[in-house]
């Protein structure tokens, strides 16, 4: 059974990259350009795990992480939170909103697959 994650990022260049090579690593990738489309694709396709970008715009990444977790259908999916902003504050305010975890950008691939091995089965 291949592993769904589910990318919510608004930069169409972070979008294809971070798709692309967690495709190579086997993963099955859905993706939504905005919160309002994660938080859709979170009960519609029910991925193992969602990477949510932060900075989206109108809905941003954490009220989307907070509809995500009230909602019993897709509460237990786990969400790593990602963020150009390096700031204690963010990394915070992510794990308070129920993120499992925090990344910054641009993405350490290798940090990135060390992570998600801690709430996914790795493809392969």
């Amino acid at each position: 059974m291949t592993t769904k994650i589910l990318l919510v990022e608004d930069n169409e260049m972070n979008r294809d990259m971070l798709t692309r090579r967690l495709m190579r690593r086997g993963f099955e990738v859905v993706s939504a350009i905005d919160g309002p489309g994660g938080v859709a694709m979170a009960t519609t396709e029910r991925p193992d795990l969602i990477l949510m970008d932060v900075a989206l715009g109108e809905m941003d990444g954490w009220e989307a992480t907070q509809l995500i977790k009230s909602d019993p259908e897709t509460r237990s999916i786990p969400i790593i939170a990602l963020t150009a902003h390096a700031l204690a504050s963010d990394r915070d305010r992510s794990i308070a909103v129920g993120c499992v975890d925090f990344d910054t950008k641009p993405v350490d691939f290798t940090r990135l697959m060390e992570k998600l091995g801690k709430y996914v089965r790795l493809p392969g």
